[in-house]
Protein backbone atom coordinates (compact mmCIF):
# COMPACT_ATOMS: atom_id res chain seq x y z
CA UNK A 1 0.00 0.00 0.00
CA UNK A 2 1.25 3.44 -0.91
CA UNK A 3 1.24 6.25 1.63
CA UNK A 4 -0.99 9.14 0.57
CA UNK A 5 -2.50 12.12 2.37
CA UNK A 6 -5.72 10.17 2.95
CA UNK A 7 -3.94 7.04 4.13
CA UNK A 8 -1.98 9.06 6.69
CA UNK A 9 -5.16 10.71 7.95
CA UNK A 10 -6.68 7.28 8.59
CA UNK A 11 -4.06 6.08 11.10
CA UNK A 12 -5.41 5.31 14.57
CA UNK A 13 -3.87 4.14 17.81
CA UNK A 14 -3.87 0.33 17.76
CA UNK A 15 -2.06 -0.47 21.00
CA UNK A 16 -1.04 1.41 24.13
CA UNK A 17 1.85 0.17 26.28
CA UNK A 18 2.43 1.41 29.81
CA UNK A 19 5.67 -0.36 30.68
CA UNK A 20 7.53 2.69 31.95
CA UNK A 21 7.39 4.78 35.11
CA UNK A 22 9.38 7.69 33.63
CA UNK A 23 9.99 9.46 30.32
CA UNK A 24 10.78 7.33 27.28
CA UNK A 25 13.82 9.11 25.87
CA UNK A 26 14.40 7.11 22.68
CA UNK A 27 13.28 4.16 20.63
CA UNK A 28 14.52 2.42 17.51
CA UNK A 29 12.95 -0.06 15.09
CA UNK A 30 14.98 -3.08 14.02
CA UNK A 31 15.96 -2.94 10.32
CA UNK A 32 13.45 -5.73 9.52
CA UNK A 33 10.66 -3.84 11.31
CA UNK A 34 9.77 -6.80 13.50
CA UNK A 35 10.77 -5.28 16.84
CA UNK A 36 11.15 -1.87 18.42
CA UNK A 37 13.36 -1.17 21.43
CA UNK A 38 12.93 1.73 23.85
CA UNK A 39 15.13 3.40 26.46
CA UNK A 40 13.69 5.32 29.38
CA UNK A 41 14.71 7.62 32.21
CA UNK A 42 13.54 4.84 34.57
CA UNK A 43 16.73 2.95 33.47
CA UNK A 44 14.80 0.29 31.56
CA UNK A 45 15.23 -1.13 28.06
CA UNK A 46 11.98 -2.59 26.71
CA UNK A 47 11.84 -4.79 23.62
CA UNK A 48 8.47 -4.91 21.81
CA UNK A 49 7.28 -7.42 19.23
CA UNK A 50 5.70 -5.35 16.43
CA UNK A 51 3.93 -8.30 14.80
CA UNK A 52 2.29 -9.54 17.98
CA UNK A 53 1.91 -6.02 19.39
CA UNK A 54 3.24 -6.80 22.83
CA UNK A 55 6.34 -6.26 24.99
CA UNK A 56 8.77 -9.19 24.79
CA UNK A 57 11.23 -8.44 27.58
CA UNK A 58 12.60 -5.74 29.84
CA UNK A 59 16.27 -5.22 30.77
CA UNK A 60 17.72 -2.63 33.14
CA UNK A 61 20.75 -0.37 33.11
CA UNK A 62 20.32 0.96 36.64
CA UNK A 63 23.93 1.95 37.29
CA UNK A 64 24.55 3.95 34.12
CA UNK A 65 21.06 4.81 32.93
CA UNK A 66 20.17 4.48 29.26
CA UNK A 67 19.54 6.94 26.43
CA UNK A 68 19.79 7.14 22.62
CA UNK A 69 19.42 3.39 22.13
CA UNK A 70 20.22 2.11 18.61
CA UNK A 71 20.12 -1.32 17.00
CA UNK A 72 23.38 -2.48 15.43
CA UNK A 73 23.48 -4.84 12.43
CA UNK A 74 24.22 -7.90 14.52
CA UNK A 75 21.09 -9.66 15.71
CA UNK A 76 20.01 -8.84 19.25
CA UNK A 77 22.64 -6.18 19.93
CA UNK A 78 22.33 -2.46 20.66
CA UNK A 79 24.50 0.53 21.49
CA UNK A 80 23.35 3.23 23.85
CA UNK A 81 24.61 6.25 25.74
CA UNK A 82 24.53 6.81 29.48
CA UNK A 83 22.61 9.47 31.37
CA UNK A 84 24.14 8.72 34.79
CA UNK A 85 27.69 8.38 36.20
CA UNK A 86 29.81 8.53 33.03
CA UNK A 87 29.61 9.33 29.32
CA UNK A 88 30.74 5.97 27.98
CA UNK A 89 28.81 4.38 25.13
CA UNK A 90 27.88 0.74 25.76
CA UNK A 91 27.50 -2.14 23.32
CA UNK A 92 25.03 -4.66 24.74
CA UNK A 93 23.95 -8.16 23.80
CA UNK A 94 20.21 -8.42 24.43
CA UNK A 95 20.43 -12.20 24.17
CA UNK A 96 22.29 -12.65 27.47
CA UNK A 97 22.16 -9.06 28.82
CA UNK A 98 25.96 -8.75 28.78
CA UNK A 99 28.15 -5.88 27.61
CA UNK A 100 30.24 -6.77 24.58
CA UNK A 101 32.34 -3.62 24.63
CA UNK A 102 32.62 -0.14 26.09
CA UNK A 103 33.42 3.05 24.20
CA UNK A 104 34.88 5.61 26.60
CA UNK A 105 36.16 8.99 25.46
CA UNK A 106 33.47 11.61 25.67
CA UNK A 107 33.80 13.81 28.74
CA UNK A 108 30.26 15.16 28.75
CA UNK A 109 26.85 13.73 27.97
CA UNK A 110 26.37 12.16 24.54
CA UNK A 111 23.46 13.85 22.79
CA UNK A 112 23.65 12.31 19.30
CA UNK A 113 24.24 8.72 18.23
CA UNK A 114 23.89 7.33 14.72
CA UNK A 115 24.65 3.82 13.46
CA UNK A 116 25.98 3.38 9.95
CA UNK A 117 23.30 1.78 7.77
CA UNK A 118 25.86 -0.48 6.07
CA UNK A 119 28.60 -1.53 8.51
CA UNK A 120 29.86 -1.55 12.09
CA UNK A 121 30.77 2.12 12.37
CA UNK A 122 28.79 4.67 14.35
CA UNK A 123 29.14 8.33 15.20
CA UNK A 124 28.45 10.15 18.43
CA UNK A 125 28.15 13.81 19.33
CA UNK A 126 28.58 15.13 22.84
CA UNK A 127 28.22 18.28 24.90
CA UNK A 128 32.03 18.11 25.19
CA UNK A 129 31.89 19.75 21.74
CA UNK A 130 33.26 16.76 19.82
CA UNK A 131 31.87 14.36 17.29
CA UNK A 132 33.57 10.96 17.25
CA UNK A 133 33.58 8.03 14.86
CA UNK A 134 33.73 4.51 16.29
CA UNK A 135 33.97 0.93 15.10
CA UNK A 136 32.03 -1.71 17.05
CA UNK A 137 34.98 -4.10 16.71
CA UNK A 138 37.44 -1.71 18.36
CA UNK A 139 37.00 0.03 21.72
CA UNK A 140 39.11 3.06 20.79
CA UNK A 141 38.02 5.92 18.64
CA UNK A 142 39.30 4.75 15.24
CA UNK A 143 43.01 5.28 14.73
CA UNK A 144 43.58 8.08 12.28
CA UNK A 145 39.85 8.69 12.42
CA UNK A 146 39.88 10.78 15.54
CA UNK A 147 37.86 13.86 14.95
CA UNK A 148 38.11 14.97 18.53
CA UNK A 149 38.47 18.73 18.43
CA UNK A 150 37.97 18.88 14.66
CA UNK A 151 34.63 20.52 15.17
CA UNK A 152 34.43 22.98 18.03
CA UNK A 153 30.73 23.26 18.47
CA UNK A 154 29.37 26.05 20.62
CA UNK A 155 26.22 24.15 21.38
CA UNK A 156 24.60 20.79 21.19
CA UNK A 157 25.97 18.76 18.26
CA UNK A 158 23.70 16.82 15.95
CA UNK A 159 24.94 14.23 13.46
CA UNK A 160 23.71 11.42 11.24
CA UNK A 161 24.81 9.05 8.50
CA UNK A 162 23.29 9.20 5.03
CA UNK A 163 21.32 6.08 3.95
CA UNK A 164 24.26 4.67 1.97
CA UNK A 165 26.72 5.07 4.83
CA UNK A 166 29.15 7.01 2.63
CA UNK A 167 28.82 10.43 4.20
CA UNK A 168 27.68 11.90 7.45
CA UNK A 169 26.21 15.27 8.25
CA UNK A 170 27.01 17.32 11.32
CA UNK A 171 24.93 20.22 12.54
CA UNK A 172 27.23 22.86 13.98
CA UNK A 173 26.23 25.71 16.31
CA UNK A 174 22.58 25.42 15.22
CA UNK A 175 23.39 27.36 12.06
CA UNK A 176 25.35 25.22 9.61
CA UNK A 177 25.34 21.71 8.22
CA UNK A 178 28.70 20.20 7.25
CA UNK A 179 28.91 17.10 5.07
CA UNK A 180 31.87 14.75 5.45
CA UNK A 181 32.99 11.90 3.22
CA UNK A 182 33.68 8.93 5.48
CA UNK A 183 36.68 7.86 3.40
CA UNK A 184 38.45 11.20 3.64
CA UNK A 185 36.81 13.22 6.37
CA UNK A 186 40.14 14.09 7.98
CA UNK A 187 40.38 16.58 5.09
CA UNK A 188 37.35 18.41 6.48
CA UNK A 189 33.85 18.84 5.10
CA UNK A 190 33.26 18.66 1.34
CA UNK A 191 30.18 20.87 1.68
CA UNK A 192 28.98 23.44 4.21
CA UNK A 193 25.45 24.85 4.23
CA UNK A 194 24.91 27.95 6.32
CA UNK A 195 21.39 28.55 7.61
CA UNK A 196 19.76 31.56 9.10
CA UNK A 197 20.58 31.50 12.80
CA UNK A 198 17.57 31.57 15.09
CA UNK A 199 18.28 32.75 18.64
CA UNK A 200 15.00 31.39 19.97
CA UNK A 201 15.96 27.71 19.74
CA UNK A 202 18.72 25.19 19.09
CA UNK A 203 18.94 22.20 16.78
CA UNK A 204 18.15 18.90 18.48
CA UNK A 205 18.25 16.39 15.65
CA UNK A 206 19.28 15.77 12.07
CA UNK A 207 18.05 12.97 9.79
CA UNK A 208 18.44 12.00 6.15
CA UNK A 209 15.47 10.76 4.14
CA UNK A 210 15.74 7.17 2.91
CA UNK A 211 16.31 8.33 -0.67
CA UNK A 212 19.23 10.48 0.55
CA UNK A 213 17.89 13.63 -1.10
CA UNK A 214 16.62 15.47 1.96
CA UNK A 215 17.83 16.41 5.44
CA UNK A 216 15.40 17.13 8.25
CA UNK A 217 16.56 19.44 11.04
CA UNK A 218 14.55 19.36 14.24
CA UNK A 219 14.73 22.07 16.88
CA UNK A 220 13.53 22.62 20.44
CA UNK A 221 11.44 25.51 19.14
CA UNK A 222 8.17 25.60 17.22
CA UNK A 223 9.51 24.68 13.78
CA UNK A 224 11.51 22.07 11.85
CA UNK A 225 13.36 22.57 8.56
CA UNK A 226 13.60 20.45 5.44
CA UNK A 227 16.68 21.07 3.33
CA UNK A 228 18.04 19.78 0.04
CA UNK A 229 20.86 17.35 0.90
CA UNK A 230 22.88 18.29 -2.19
CA UNK A 231 22.50 22.06 -2.34
CA UNK A 232 21.60 22.95 1.25
CA UNK A 233 18.66 25.07 0.17
CA UNK A 234 15.81 25.27 2.69
CA UNK A 235 12.83 23.66 0.94
CA UNK A 236 10.26 24.08 3.69
CA UNK A 237 9.94 25.28 7.27
CA UNK A 238 7.18 23.42 9.11
CA UNK A 239 5.47 24.93 12.14
CA UNK A 240 2.07 25.31 13.74
CA UNK A 241 2.59 22.71 16.45
CA UNK A 242 2.99 23.37 20.17
CA UNK A 243 6.40 23.41 21.81
CA UNK A 244 6.40 26.27 24.31
CA UNK A 245 8.69 24.57 26.85
CA UNK A 246 11.64 23.95 24.48
CA UNK A 247 11.25 20.18 24.65
CA UNK A 248 13.30 17.93 22.37
CA UNK A 249 10.67 16.48 20.03
CA UNK A 250 11.69 13.82 17.53
CA UNK A 251 10.80 14.50 13.90
CA UNK A 252 10.85 11.70 11.32
CA UNK A 253 10.41 10.88 7.66
CA UNK A 254 8.05 8.19 6.45
CA UNK A 255 10.04 5.33 4.81
CA UNK A 256 9.09 6.53 1.30
CA UNK A 257 10.72 9.94 2.07
CA UNK A 258 7.46 11.69 1.08
CA UNK A 259 6.09 12.82 4.44
CA UNK A 260 7.47 14.43 7.59
CA UNK A 261 6.00 13.93 11.06
CA UNK A 262 6.53 15.45 14.49
CA UNK A 263 4.71 15.19 17.80
CA UNK A 264 3.82 18.19 19.91
CA UNK A 265 3.58 19.05 23.59
CA UNK A 266 -0.21 18.66 23.52
CA UNK A 267 0.03 15.01 22.44
CA UNK A 268 -0.91 15.48 18.79
CA UNK A 269 1.08 14.39 15.74
CA UNK A 270 1.46 16.76 12.79
CA UNK A 271 2.17 15.42 9.30
CA UNK A 272 3.31 17.36 6.22
CA UNK A 273 3.78 16.51 2.57
CA UNK A 274 7.50 17.08 1.93
CA UNK A 275 7.04 18.08 -1.69
CA UNK A 276 4.17 20.54 -1.38
CA UNK A 277 4.99 21.64 2.18
CA UNK A 278 1.30 21.38 3.06
CA UNK A 279 0.10 19.94 6.36
CA UNK A 280 -1.92 16.84 5.54
CA UNK A 281 -2.92 15.47 8.96
CA UNK A 282 -3.11 16.16 12.67
CA UNK A 283 -3.51 12.88 14.56
CA UNK A 284 -4.63 12.83 18.17
CA UNK A 285 -3.04 10.00 20.12
CA UNK A 286 -4.38 11.20 23.46
CA UNK A 287 -0.86 11.37 24.83
CA UNK A 288 -0.74 12.97 28.27
CA UNK A 289 2.45 14.93 27.59
CA UNK A 290 4.87 15.99 24.86
CA UNK A 291 5.53 13.33 22.23
CA UNK A 292 9.29 13.01 22.57
CA UNK A 293 9.76 9.97 20.31
CA UNK A 294 8.16 9.33 16.93
CA UNK A 295 9.27 6.87 14.25
CA UNK A 296 7.70 5.03 11.34
CA UNK A 297 8.28 1.30 11.01
CA UNK A 298 10.79 0.76 8.15
CA UNK A 299 8.90 -2.27 6.74
CA UNK A 300 5.30 -2.31 7.94
CA UNK A 301 2.44 0.20 7.73
CA UNK A 302 2.71 1.19 11.39
CA UNK A 303 4.48 3.84 13.44
CA UNK A 304 5.12 4.41 17.12
CA UNK A 305 4.92 7.46 19.36
CA UNK A 306 5.93 7.89 22.98
CA UNK A 307 5.40 10.46 25.71
CA UNK A 308 6.33 10.44 29.37
CA UNK A 309 5.49 6.86 30.18
CA UNK A 310 3.58 5.21 27.39
CA UNK A 311 4.22 3.97 23.88
CA UNK A 312 1.46 4.00 21.31
CA UNK A 313 1.54 1.84 18.23
CA UNK A 314 -0.41 3.28 15.31
CA UNK A 315 -1.94 1.34 12.45
CA UNK A 316 -4.43 1.96 9.67
CA UNK A 317 -7.99 1.99 10.96
CA UNK A 318 -9.87 -1.19 10.04
CA UNK A 319 -12.38 0.72 7.95
CA UNK A 320 -9.76 1.54 5.34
Amino acid sequence: MKLTDNVLRSFRVAKVFRENSDKINCFDFSPNGETVISSSDDDSIVLYDCQEGKPKRTLYSKKYGVDLIRYTHAANTVVYSSNKIDDTIRYLSLHDNKYIRYFPGHTKRVVALSMSPVDDTFISGSLDKTIRLWDLRSPNCQAGYKIHGLMHLQGKPVCSFDPEGLIFAAGVNSEMVKLYDLRSFDKGPFATFKMQYDRTCEWTGLKFSNDGKLILISTNGGFIRLIDAFKGAVLHTFGGYNNSKAVTLEASFTPDSQFIMIGSEDGKIHVWNGESGMKVAVLDGKHTGPITCLQFNPKFMTFASACSNMVREWALSSSE
